[in-house]
C-alpha cells in the first residue's frame, strides 16, 4: 500500500505563490495518510524534473517521526528549532532546507514531485547530505513511498 500525501493544492494542481520563491518561500503543509504501522522514520525529496540543467532539488529531509502531517515554513537554518523532529540536507541551491519553487522565466510549466518515503529505521545520516547520499542511504528501508505532483510557472 503506498502513501497518500496531499496538501493545500491537488495533484497536478498549482502550488500557491507563498510556497515558491516569488512569495515566502517556505515549504506547504503536507497530510500523509495510509503509514504502515512498522515505519520507524519518514524522509522527503522534493525535486523538479523539468529544469534546464536536469532534475533539480529543492528539499531533502529525513529522520522525521511518524506523524500525519509536516507544517509549513519550517526554518531553513540549523540553528532554529523546527516544529518537528527532523534533519535537513542540501538542494540545488547549495542550502540546507525547503527553497520553493523558482523556475526560469519563460521556461513554461514545471512539475514538482513531493516524495514521502516510509522506512524501516532511523537514518545515520549527517545534516547537510544530498539527495543521492539520502536515496543511497534508504536503500533497502522503504517500506513505503507516496508522491504529490505539484505545478508553478513563473509570472
Amino acid at each position: 500500500m503506498s502513501l497518500k500525501i496531499t496538501s493545500i493544492f491537488g495533484n497536478n494542481g498549482f502550488i500557491p505563490e507563498k510556497y515558491t520563491c516569488e512569495g515566502e518561500d517556505v515549504n506547504p503543509p503536507l497530510k500523509i495518510d495510509g503509514i504502515d504501522e512498522k515505519a520507524i522514520s519518514l524522509a522527503i525529496i522534493v525535486d523538479d524534473p523539468d529544469a534546464p540543467i536536469g532534475t533539480f532539488v529543492h528539499w531533502v529531509a529525513w529522520n522525521i517521526p511518524i506523524i500525519n502531517g509536516i507544517p509549513d515554513a519550517i526554518p531553513k537554518k540549523p540553528e532554529i528549532e523546527v516544529p518537528i523532529e527532523m534533519v535537513q540536507g542540501k538542494g540545488g541551491f547549495g542550502s540546507v532546507g525547503y527553497r520553493g519553487p523558482c523556475p526560469p522565466r519563460g521556461h513554461g510549466i514545471h512539475h514538482y514531485h513531493f516524495k514521502i518515503y516510509a522506512l524501516d529505521s532511523k537514518l545515520m545520516l549527517k545534516a547537510g547530505a544530498s539527495k543521492k547520499a539520502l536515496e543511497k542511504a534508504m536503500k533497502g528501508h522503504i517500506l513505503q513511498q507516496g508522491e504529490l505532483i505539484g505545478l508553478y510557472k513563473r509570472k
